[in-house]
């Protein structure tokens, strides 16, 4: 079952949207313009960075603070550790 709900989670990434990216920014109170939301997508298209994989993580957080900023990243990073646990898939995450 992990393997399927990964699978899912790699695929919805991949396949964000600029758009997405924007309503989700506005939904959780990030500041990010169309052009960031566009780099972010092209990022994890050409990238494919695995969100299960500790130092691709890494790498996405550090490009993530080149396309927006660093408090933008640390954000990012602290919403994504919120959302991992409060659906309980720490051991989805752990390395």
């Amino acid at each position: 079952m992990s393997f399927f709900i990964k699978e899912m989670i790699k695929n919805k990434l991949r396949k964000l949207t600029p758009d997405e990216i924007l309503h989700y920014s506005a939904e959780y109170g990030f500041a990010i313009t169309r052009t960031q939301a566009d780099q972010i997508v092209h990022y994890l298209r050409t990238s494919a960075p695995n969100p299960f994989d500790q130092a691709d993580r890494d790498r996405f957080m550090m490009e993530l603070a080149k396309i927006t900023d660093q408090k933008t990243a640390a954000a990012a990073q602290q919403l994504m550790d919120e959302v991992i646990k409060s659906y309980g898939m720490e051991h989805l995450f752990e390395n």
